[in-house]
């Protein structure tokens, strides 16, 4: 019934239907994970959870040509370096999914479904215990000054109070070359002080703005 024009290459309805039904299902669950794993999942949730159906139908029409294999990883790998660059947690989930469509695409439903259940549940594992983040007092702290004010030891004073360790990484002027903004790797010594000591920052940059981030370390 769904005879490819092209070769002797048949499929069979029922099997067909089967395997794109349980890469629909398995890729709405990949796509639902991901969602538990990324707050702001955005449109990539979708991708996710079609991923899997679409690699399914790909294997199912390549059916073991080897020429054939190769041109759609030629596509594929062209599709990649066109597009932007993922984090590593998007690049994890599309392999994810991939190995989901590859494994419904060739028929192993049974290796399909122990697949995600087994990824999944160690995914969120991974997730709920924090592993591989190393959140920790170091921040990424971005003043920002006047012209006329030497910035060499301007604030040594407040950094030996509340901080263990401090590092200018880099100087650069703003607002047409009025102002500087100093760019500062440090770690509190108190977490909790972080309101008293930007207070004091900016009691002594004029009340000009002062930005204190996270330093992401191993978050994937």
């Amino acid at each position: 019934m769904l005879d490819s024009i092209f070769s002797n290459v048949n499929f069979d309805i029922k099997a067909v239907l089967i395997a794109m039904g349980a890469a629909i299902i398995l890729g709405i669950f990949i796509g639902i994970l991901y969602k538990i794993s990324n707050a702001e999942s955005g449109s990539f949730a979708v991708v996710v959870a079609i991923l899997p159906l679409l690699v399914t139908i790909v294997i199912m029409i390549v059916n073991g040509n080897i020429g054939t294999s190769v041109a759609v990883l030629g596509a594929f790998g062209l599709i990649r370096f066109r597009s932007a660059p993922g984090s590593a947690k998007e690049i994890c989930f599309i392999f994810f999914a991939m190995a989901v469509g590859l494994a419904t695409g060739m028929g192993f439903f049974t290796l399909a479904v122990l697949l995600t259940m087994v990824c999944g549940l160690f995914i969120l594992i991974l997730e709920k215990i924090n592993f591989g983040s190393s959140l920790s007092s170091e921040r990424e702290l971005r003043i920002t000054i006047p012209e006329d004010l030497n910035y060499d030891d301007i604030f040594d004073d407040i950094f030996s109070e509340y901080t263990k360790s401090i590092k200018l990484e880099k100087v650069k002027t703003c607002n047409m070359g009025t102002m500087y903004e100093l760019s500062y790797r440090i770690k509190m010594k108190d977490m909790k002080q972080q309101k008293e000591f930007m207070d004091k920052l900016r009691c002594r940059n004029g009340n000009l703005t002062i930005v204190l981030g996270l330093v992401q370390s191993g978050n994937w």
